[in-house]
């Protein structure tokens, strides 16, 4: 039989936590045993050693089985497991440079955004200024926009570039199709 600790996730209510008068239940092998008393699908569990749960408690009247307790949660966690494995995050890298950035640095940024975006993750550029450079915002901006073309076959311009304070930066993402 179950244990009536209620501290982990997976756990619903079990047989004696149950505390609706009537229930909808539901047998071990999946048939309608029809609207019941508790007390009576409490009964009828423990003759076949087995645990009354509460699977949908909202329902009018609330629905409860007789399973194997154990087997459920494990059941339960199992699948969340699974679904855990095959969700992908995406991550957002960072590639900074200067206004007064070289073509072979520019080319090296850009490979390196090329090998983030082929992985899924996104790319933030950000161009950063500092002292005088802040006077000439507006002519590096050419500098975002070739990055961009050159990563236009595997990227797109996720959000335009902006300017952020001291730097200019845009999302670049993986070109979907």
């Amino acid at each position: 039989m179950a244990n009536n600790n209620r501290n982990n996730k997976y756990e619903v209510p079990v047989n004696d936590q149950i505390r609706d008068r009537e229930v909808r239940v539901v047998g071990a092998d999946g048939e309608q045993l029809g609207i019941m008393p508790t007390v009576d699908a409490k009964r009828l569990a423990q003759e076949q050693e087995l645990d009354l749960v509460l699977i949908a408690p909202n329902a009018k009247p609330p629905v409860c089985k007789i399973i194997d307790y154990g087997k459920y949660k494990y059941d339960q966690m199992r699948k969340e497991k699974d679904a855990k494995k095959n969700q992908h995050t995406v991550e957002i890298k960072e590639i900074r440079m200067s206004p007064n950035i070289d073509t072979n640095d520019l080319a090296t940024k850009t490979n390196n955004a090329r090998k983030f975006l082929s992985r899924g993750d996104r790319v933030k550029v950000t161009l950063r200024f500092r002292g005088r450079e802040m006077a000439h915002m507006n002519q590096s901006m050419h500098i975002l926009t070739d990055f961009a073309k050159a990563l236009e076959d595997v990227a797109v311009v996720d959000k335009a570039p902006k300017v952020e304070g001291r730097s200019m930066s845009m999302f670049l993402a993986q070109k979907r199709g």
